[in-house]
C-alpha cells in the first residue's frame, strides 16, 4: 500500500487517532526529528543516498532541504534552481522528503526559484522554507505567490511552508506567521538573527554554552516555540556549529527538545544528523506505554480507559499519539501490530 510520506494517496481508516482525535481540527504535523540542509548537486547526491540507506521500515529518518539560497553560486541561480527541481522530480527521490530553501523575498531570483521548482517539482516537493523574512506580510506575499504559481502548473496538493525565523522583525511577528495558511514549521535561524543585533549579541551567542544563555537568544527561541506550538506547527531548532563534534550535536539537540520544546533540528554535516535524531527520540519506556494506551483506546472505540490505574481519554490520547509519532519517525522499533494499526496506511 502506498505510503502518505511518498506520495499524495491517502487511505483513510474511520478509527484512526488523526481521524478521531482532532474534531475541527488538525493534526499536529508529523515531522522527522531532524532536517539536512544541503546546497551543491554532489552534496545533494550523497545526502539522498544516506537517507535510503538509514531508512527504518521504508520510513526515512530525515529529512533534506535542497538549498537555493547558500547553495547556488551568484550569477547561476536559476541553473541551480534547474538542478534541485531535476533532483526532488526524478527517480533518485523515493521517499518525497526533499524540501526547499528558494532565495528570501528581497533577492532578485526569489521569484525564480519559486516558478521553477513549483513548475518542474511541484507534486514532488515536500515543502517549501521561506527566508529573510521581516514581518508577517512578507510571508504572505510568498504564500499568495506561491498559490499563484500552483493555480498556474495545475499543482492540486498543498505545497507545506517552512518559515525561518531569523530577524527581529519574524520574531516581533512570529505567532501571525505561524497562523498563516499552509505553515507547517518554524525554524529558528541563530546566526542570522545574531548578526542582525549589531554586534550588541556576542559572537559566542552562535554556539554553546552561549546560545542556551544569552537572554535576548534564549528569548528568541522561547518564542520561536511557543509560537510554533501555539498555532499547532512545529518548532525547529537551529545548527550546531561544532560539526565534527558529534556529543555537542547531541547534547545540544537534548537541551533544545528538553528544554526550549523543539521538536526537529536542522544537519548541516552528515556526522550530525545520527545525533540529532537519536537525541530528539522519545525514550523507549515512553513509547511503550503509549503504544499500550493508544490499542487500548482503540479497541475501546476512543472511549475513556483505565490503564495501570490511570484513567485516560481523548486528550490524553492526543498527547500519547503525538509522542508515538515523534518514535516512529525517530525510528524507535515498534512492534508491528502496532505498525500496522497506527501507521501502515498513514506514513
Amino acid at each position: 500500500m502506498t505510503s502518505e510520506r511518498g506520495t499524495s494517496e491517502k487511505v483513510l481508516d474511520p478509527r484512526h487517532p488523526n481521524q478521531v482525535l482532532y474534531p475541527g481540527g488538525e493534526p499536529f504535523p508529523a515531522l522527522a526529528a531532524c532536517v539536512h540542509y544541503a546546497g551543491s548537486e554532489k552534496l545533494l547526491r550523497k545526502s539522498i543516498r544516506l537517507q535510503l540507506e538509514s531508512a527504518v521500515g521504508g520510513q526515512p529518518l530525515f529529512d533534506i532541504s535542497a538549498d537555493c539560497e547558500d547553495g547556488a553560486p551568484t550569477g547561476c541561480e536559476h541553473q541551480h534552481a534547474q538542478m534541485v527541481t531535476g533532483l526532488i522530480a526524478g527517480p533518485d527521490n523515493p521517499f518525497g522528503r526533499i524540501g526547499c530553501r528558494i532565495h528570501g523575498l528581497h533577492h532578485p531570483a526569489w521569484r525564480d526559484d519559486l516558478e521553477t521548482i513549483v513548475a518542474g517539482a511541484g507534486e514532488r516537493l515536500a515543502y517549501l522554507v521561506l527566508p529573510k523574512a521581516e514581518c508577517a506580510d512578507d510571508v504572505r506575499d510568498q504564500i499568495r505567490a506561491l498559490e499563484a504559481a500552483r493555480a498556474r502548473h495545475g499543482i492540486d496538493r498543498e505545497i507545506p511552508v517552512h518559515v525561518l525565523i531569523e530577524t527581529p522583525g519574524a520574531l516581533h511577528e512570529a505567532w501571525q506567521i505561524a497562523a498563516l495558511p499552509q505553515v507547517e514549521c518554524l525554524d529558528f535561524g541563530i546566526m542570522d538573527y545574531v548578526s542582525a543585533h549589531h554586534g550588541a549579541i556576542p559572537a559566542a551567542a552562535m554556539q554553546s554554552p552561549g546560545q542556551f544563555d544569552h537572554p535576548l537568544v534564549v528569548r528568541a527561541k522561547c518564542e520561536v516555540a511557543a509560537a510554533a506550538l501555539g498555532n499547532g506547527v512545529v518548532p525547529s531548532h537551529n545548527v550546531t556549529l561544532e560539526f565534527r563534534d558529534t556529543e555537542r550535536v547531541a547534547e545540544d539537540a537534548r537541551r533544545a527538545r528538553r528544554e526550549f520544546g523543539f521538536l526537529r533540528m536542522w544537519s548541516i554535516h552528515p556526522a550530525q544528523i545520527e545525533p540529532v535524531v537519536v537525541a530528539m527520540r522519545p525514550d523507549f519506556a515512553e513509547a511503550e506505554e503509549a503504544a499500550a494506551i493508544l490499542v487500548a483506546g482503540q479497541d475501546a472505540d476512543w472511549g475513556p480507559i483505565s490503564h495501570a490505574g490511570q484513567l485516560h481519554d481523548r486528550a490524553s490520547y492526543r498527547y500519547w499519539w503525538e509522542l508515538l509519532q515523534r518514535a516512529h519517525t525517530t525510528g524507535t522499533a515498534l512492534p508491528e501490530t502496532v505498525r500496522r494499526r497506527f501507521f501502515a496506511d498513514f506514513f
